[in-house]
């Protein structure tokens, strides 16, 4: 599912009109038809609608909303701030629509004054005051209407977006001015600013609302991020030769596991095993040698000259793919051992955890890393290497941009882990739950991404399809086991149904998305 701009998401209204051809009036009837629907699924007419409406065209939606309600017999109050004396046309058109109609509801035009409405518990507010073309933060009399809903014991439907809320960059927005929405039904695709933490308290629960905008005009506009899904993963997966055999599925280098950190290579490891590959052979300091083999008896293991440091690069001539920085250290030996062992490699790449924080400290290094490395910092660990940001969509701005700069891939990882491509383009993960903020889960995602490529997976392929199953995994462990006591084992332990879950004709059943 793609993701718009604001731009684009006018641009997308306007090809639908153009091209179906449709009135913009009628598609605003169509999309007000498909809100009220989701209003009256959740509450029935006993409750009282308070609907606010702006003078632009999320206002027209509000207006034909407070409308349709009133046709089923809900009790609306509407109100309708033309502070300017200036309406959209379509906004127009409905306020015409409303007050000419007979039995028609109560319906306020706020030109100057404003005496609200009490809002009480038991109350429902639609909020239609300002949609995706918000582009600055709401002021004066807006900012107090917002305080205002945001202070009552009402539920609140917001209408595409929460009044107040950019689609895209909030980093200068006062957040005091954005309603809180219970539940927020957005029409056509969901806004990237969903998709970041510090906004869930305004958007609450989302739900898409499909108002059957163009197709052609979706495939036709390039957007720069997308949602991924279960239709994108599961032709990706690649079937395996009937004549396979260990050596043809790939040989994998796995380097991590400083002494006493050995189980983060053990879970990346389980891990790259269970993602199929063909050999492991891991590389960790002497004392590791008894745990690894003990826990890992599929794996050969590869002991370092050091008894508890990684301290020197491994030829890669033989090996598939590579993955450093699991448990394994930080110390100057370990850094230059880390280094020489990229600009060795002669294969595909994964950085993660200890291999970031070495390139954090030296950054002057980031120069050196092969073209199409992956990196799969989380957000402290991109701060580290990027800088202080001060919120999710500068966070994502930098890893896009790093990710361009090297001309490889930046997982952000995350509540939707961000898959940032040399090309720009942005790819959001749909599976994955709060049961995997456990210690280990990104180790047991390397080891997934080792494994994929080792099995010759693109670097692209690799990433999207890895931290889908990455989620996939724990949602199906989360729905056995709960989340409060997931572990990153049950993650590995729960691989090989989410792959079966991606080759059956049901899809992924158990797994939840977001949206």
């Amino acid at each position: 599912m793609k993701i718009f701009t604001a731009t684009q998401i006018h641009e997308l209204d306007n090809y639908t009109i153009e091209h179906e051809p449709i009135k913009s009036i009628d598609l605003m009837e169509r999309a007000a038809h498909e809100i009220t629907m989701a209003i009256t699924d959740r509450w029935d007419s006993s409750v009282p609608v308070v609907v606010f409406a702006g003078p632009g065209n999320n206002g027209g939606d509000a207006l034909a909303v407070a409308r349709m309600l009133t046709d089923q017999g809900y009790q609306v109050q509407t109100f309708l701030f033309n502070i300017s004396g200036k309406l959209s046309a379509e906004c127009s058109e409905n306020k015409q629509r409303l007050v000419t109609k007979k039995g028609r509801p109560l319906l306020t035009e706020v030109t100057q004054e404003f005496d609200p409405p009490q809002l009480e518990r038991g109350m429902l507010v639609v909020d239609g005051l300002f949609g995706s073309g918000q582009n600055k933060p709401l002021a004066g009399g807006f900012a107090s209407l917002v305080k205002y809903i945001n202070n009552s014991k009402a539920e609140v439907v917001s209408i595409d977006m929460p009044s107040g809320l950019m689609t895209e960059d909030n980093a200068y927005n006062v957040r005091a001015n954005i309603v809180r929405a219970t539940l927020t039904l957005t029409l056509g695709q969901p806004k990237l600013s969903f998709l970041f933490a510090e906004h869930q308290q305004f958007v609450g629960e989302v739900q898409v609302l499909d108002i059957g905008l163009s197709q052609e005009g979706i495939q036709r506009i390039d957007a720069p991020y997308t949602l991924t899904g279960i239709d994108d993963v599961a032709p990706l997966l690649r079937p395996r030769d009937p004549f396979a055999h260990k050596g043809t599925m790939g040989h994998a280098l796995l380097v991590g596991g400083s002494y006493g950190m050995a189980g983060a290579a053990v879970l990346a490891a389980r891990a790259c095993m269970r993602a199929g590959v063909g050999k492991l052979t891991v590389h960790t300091p002497r004392r590791n040698m008894p745990i690894l083999q003990t826990t890992i008896p599929e794996a050969v293991i590869h002991t370092d000259r050091e008894e508890t440091t990684f301290s020197e690069a491994v030829p890669t001539d033989d090996f598939q793919a590579v993955a450093i920085g699991p448990g394994l250290g930080t110390s100057e030996q370990t850094a230059i051992a880390m280094i020489a062992q990229l600009r060795r490699a002669q294969c595909p790449v994964v950085a993660d955890a200890d291999a970031l924080n070495i390139l954090a400290a030296k950054h002057a290094w980031m120069q050196q890393l092969p073209k199409g490395i992956i990196l799969t910092p989380h957000a402290k660990e991109l701060e580290r290497m990027e800088g202080q940001c001060t919120d999710s969509y500068e966070r994502l701005s930098k890893a896009r941009m790093l990710a361009e700069r090297l001309q490889g891939y930046v997982i952000l990882k995350g509540r939707h882990t961000a898959v940032c491509m040399p090309d720009g383009h942005i790819a959001f993960n749909t599976t994955g739950n709060p049961g995997m903020a456990t210690a280990g889960s990104g180790d047991v995602l390397t080891g997934i991404l080792l494994g994929l490529l080792a099995r010759g997976y693109t670097q692209r392929d690799a990433c999207v399809l890895g931290v889908y199953l990455h989620g996939l995994a724990g949602d199906l462990a989360a729905q056995q086991l709960g989340q409060e006591s997931l572990m990153a084992s049950d993650i590995i332990n729960y691989l090989p149904k989410a792959f079966l879950a991606l080759t059956a004709e049901d899809g992924n059943e158990g797994a939840k998305s977001y949206f």
